[in-house]
């Protein structure tokens, strides 16, 4: 059974989500502030966490950051519930670690159907083997990434996009395609989404000169080419 921790402090949408979840068979905790979410993951063992913007002592974006520095939660999935729409949102959102972004009033099924999603590839990740191309190694199982043996932080999402690509090397995904194989099918999230990992992927590699491993294929997609000169 899953334990999800739900970061809300709105009571009556905490209930809410809580009850929901619970019906789907999944352990709740919850928490109507950044000070309790912290000490609720650091005394439980937390599959996923939902993750409202606007908390009264902290920003919904920074405590992503906060959690991102616990050991072992790095690649935890966080789904952010918000009433910010925008495109601007969105993408700083994803840019703090969310893995996604669902706006207010939440569709139960569709929260439901993400999580099913966030869960099953964050599980899913430990049956597959180390992958290892040029500088880079990538290691699913321990949730490591190394570029030239150095440790890289590296947001849940861009790991296995990373992961996903260096898997499937040389083939050409459209941005449709990877968000089934990495968001998870059927999920309603705009394609411009993939984009916005590939630049933030892209910024985590330039340092090493390792980006341009990831290539753009015009009016197509995206590929990772193994063939370049570093």
């Amino acid at each position: 059974m899953a334990t999800i921790l739900i970061v809300e402090d709105d009571k009556a949408i905490l209930e809410m989500l809580s009850i929901s979840l619970q019906s789907k068979r999944y352990k709740t905790l919850k928490a109507n502030t950044g000070a309790k979410a912290i000490s609720l993951l650091s005394d439980n063992d937390i599959d996923l966490v939902l993750l409202d913007w606007m908390l009264p002592d902290v920003d919904g974006t920074q405590l992503i950051g906060k959690i991102r520095k616990f050991e072992g939660f790095q690649y935890l999935p966080i789904i952010m519930l918000t009433a910010k729409s925008s495109e601007e949102d969105k993408v700083k959102g994803f840019d703090m670690g969310a893995d996604d972004y669902m706006t207010k009033p939440v569709l139960l099924k569709e929260l439901d159907a993400r999580i099913r999603s966030l869960l099953r590839r964050s599980q899913g990740l430990t049956a597959n083997d180390e992958l290892i191309i040029d500088n880079i190694t990538i290691n699913p199982v321990q949730q490591l990434l190394t570029i030239s043996g150095e440790n890289i932080a590296v947001g849940a999402t861009e790991f296995r996009l990373l992961h996903f690509l260096m898997k499937n090397k040389n083939r050409v995904f459209g941005r449709s395609q990877l968000l089934d194989e990495v968001w998870g099918r059927f999920v309603a999230i705009d394609e411009r989404t993939v984009d916005v990992h590939i630049l933030r992927l892209r910024k985590v590699l330039k340092p090493h000169k390792s980006d341009k491993h990831i290539q753009t294929v015009r009016n197509i997609g995206y590929r990772f080419s193994p063939d370049i000169t570093l």
